[in-house]
Protein backbone atom coordinates (compact mmCIF):
# COMPACT_ATOMS: atom_id res chain seq x y z
CA UNK A 1 0.00 0.00 0.00
CA UNK A 2 1.22 3.41 -0.98
CA UNK A 3 1.94 5.38 2.25
CA UNK A 4 3.56 8.92 1.25
CA UNK A 5 5.37 9.50 4.19
CA UNK A 6 7.30 5.97 3.96
CA UNK A 7 8.46 7.12 0.46
CA UNK A 8 9.38 10.92 1.11
CA UNK A 9 13.03 10.52 2.42
CA UNK A 10 13.67 8.66 -0.59
CA UNK A 11 12.97 11.89 -2.26
CA UNK A 12 15.68 13.62 -0.89
CA UNK A 13 18.46 11.53 -2.31
CA UNK A 14 20.71 11.98 -5.28
CA UNK A 15 19.03 10.10 -7.73
CA UNK A 16 15.53 11.18 -6.15
CA UNK A 17 16.00 14.85 -6.61
CA UNK A 18 17.24 14.06 -10.26
CA UNK A 19 14.33 12.42 -10.73
CA UNK A 20 12.08 15.01 -8.60
CA UNK A 21 13.12 17.73 -10.56
CA UNK A 22 12.11 15.78 -13.99
CA UNK A 23 8.37 15.41 -12.56
CA UNK A 24 8.18 19.18 -11.71
CA UNK A 25 10.01 20.32 -14.75
CA UNK A 26 6.98 18.04 -17.07
CA UNK A 27 3.85 18.61 -14.77
CA UNK A 28 4.93 22.48 -15.47
CA UNK A 29 5.05 21.92 -19.21
CA UNK A 30 1.65 19.84 -18.95
CA UNK A 31 0.11 22.94 -16.91
CA UNK A 32 0.97 25.20 -19.57
CA UNK A 33 -0.32 23.03 -22.54
CA UNK A 34 -3.34 21.79 -20.84
CA UNK A 35 -3.95 23.26 -17.31
CA UNK A 36 -4.42 20.17 -15.97
CA UNK A 37 -2.40 16.19 -16.12
CA UNK A 38 -3.12 12.70 -15.01
CA UNK A 39 -0.51 11.06 -12.61
CA UNK A 40 -0.10 8.64 -15.47
CA UNK A 41 1.38 11.95 -18.03
CA UNK A 42 3.86 13.30 -15.17
CA UNK A 43 5.27 9.68 -14.77
CA UNK A 44 5.55 8.42 -18.31
CA UNK A 45 9.31 9.24 -18.69
CA UNK A 46 10.03 8.17 -14.95
CA UNK A 47 11.72 4.94 -14.38
CA UNK A 48 11.72 3.07 -11.19
CA UNK A 49 9.08 2.19 -8.53
CA UNK A 50 5.39 3.38 -8.57
CA UNK A 51 5.47 4.38 -5.03
CA UNK A 52 8.59 6.35 -5.32
CA UNK A 53 7.10 8.32 -8.56
CA UNK A 54 3.82 9.26 -7.05
CA UNK A 55 5.76 10.92 -4.21
CA UNK A 56 7.44 13.05 -6.17
CA UNK A 57 4.04 14.73 -7.31
CA UNK A 58 2.27 14.14 -3.52
CA UNK A 59 5.55 16.49 -2.73
CA UNK A 60 4.60 18.86 -5.43
CA UNK A 61 1.13 19.36 -4.03
CA UNK A 62 2.76 19.47 -0.44
CA UNK A 63 4.97 22.46 -1.91
CA UNK A 64 1.80 23.86 -2.98
CA UNK A 65 2.66 24.30 -6.17
CA UNK A 66 0.14 21.82 -7.38
CA UNK A 67 -3.52 20.56 -5.84
CA UNK A 68 -5.44 17.52 -6.76
CA UNK A 69 -8.81 17.82 -8.09
CA UNK A 70 -10.00 14.28 -7.98
CA UNK A 71 -11.70 12.33 -4.97
CA UNK A 72 -10.18 9.51 -2.93
CA UNK A 73 -12.04 6.59 -5.31
CA UNK A 74 -9.78 6.65 -8.38
CA UNK A 75 -6.84 4.64 -8.87
CA UNK A 76 -3.26 6.61 -8.22
CA UNK A 77 -2.63 6.67 -11.71
CA UNK A 78 -5.63 8.39 -12.59
CA UNK A 79 -5.56 11.25 -10.23
CA UNK A 80 -6.01 14.95 -11.95
CA UNK A 81 -3.73 17.23 -10.55
CA UNK A 82 -3.86 21.39 -11.45
CA UNK A 83 -2.19 24.78 -10.54
CA UNK A 84 -2.50 25.30 -7.19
Amino acid sequence: MYIYENEKPKIFTEEGQRDFLKVRDRAHKLLTEAGAFEMFAVLKDVGGDSWLQMAYVDRLVELGEIREITGDDIAGQNRVFVRA
